[in-house]
């Protein structure tokens, strides 16, 4: 783990920011960075699936812990949140090298790719342009069925 990973970020300079908010870096807390750090930008993994991941590793971390993280992470800007249609949410790592992608979502079992579109930004700064707006990043998703799911004749 390099000197700027989020979770040595996380370690070293908020420990002073989230204790003057009342908040502590805990072992759940950390944890929860290591394995979505672990796993790398790009792996997109619910709630659940995070909670999976850390009791199969024989981490006692409750549910409503991880929830409660995963928000105050995104706040922090630690990961990222993708909104499924059908009310789920997925959640990343952010990526300072690839702050602008998108994000293929299967409406039927929620597989998520990510995808690049010079386009996509295009598009953005335009419409925030015309209204005097000033494009600070960019995501969108498309809703679709992946090939597994095509296969199931939805």
């Amino acid at each position: 783990m390099g000197p700027s990973s989020p979770l040595q970020r996380l370690s070293d300079s908020l420990q002073s920011e989230w204790h003057q908010e009342g908040r502590r870096v805990t072992p759940q807390r950390k944890k929860i960075l290591g394995l979505f750090e672990e796993i790398g930008s790009g792996t997109h993994l619910s709630a659940e699936d995070v909670h999976h991941k850390l009791i199969s590793c024989n981490s006692k971390v409750s549910l409503a812990t991880i929830y409660r993280t995963l928000r105050l992470l995104v706040g922090k800007g630690f990961l990222n949140e993708v909104e499924l249609s059908e009310g789920g949410h997925r959640f990343e790592l952010s990526s300072q090298e690839h702050p602008d992608h998108h994000h293929l979502v299967c409406i039927r079992c929620g597989r998520t790719e990510e995808f690049e579109s010079d386009y996509v930004i295009q598009a953005g700064e335009i419409a925030a342009e015309a209204i005097g707006f000033k494009l600070i990043d960019s995501t969108f998703n498309v809703r679709a069925l992946c090939p597994s799911c095509q296969e199931l004749n939805y």
